[in-house]
């Protein structure tokens, strides 16, 4: 039950990462979502829970952290596909 709780909390932080950076008009890329859910939750999560010195439980400062990690996954892979798909000379 944990680890349907952790995929479902990372798919939603990575939705809500995409609707505050504004992708897609609105519209939410699931797949995107889910990695990026799962990435920003790992990486912002851990780091800010660690650094605020609550450990491993679930705190708000490893929520926001999740949030911010998830956004800045986002925004990597939103310039990365922007960057791809733009022509060379």
């Amino acid at each position: 039950m944990l680890l349907i709780g952790i995929l479902v909390f990372g798919m939603v932080v990575g939705a809500a990462a995409q609707l505050l950076l504004g992708r897609s008009a609105g519209r939410i890329d699931w797949t995107l979502a889910f990695a990026a859910g799962l990435a920003g939750s790992f990486v912002g999560g851990l780091l800010v829970s660690l650094l605020a010195g609550d450990g491993l439980s679930l705190r708000p400062s490893g929520i926001i952290g999740s949030l911010v990690g998830a956004l800045l996954v986002t925004g990597v892979v939103g310039w990365w596909r922007a960057r791809s798909a733009t022509p060379k000379p």
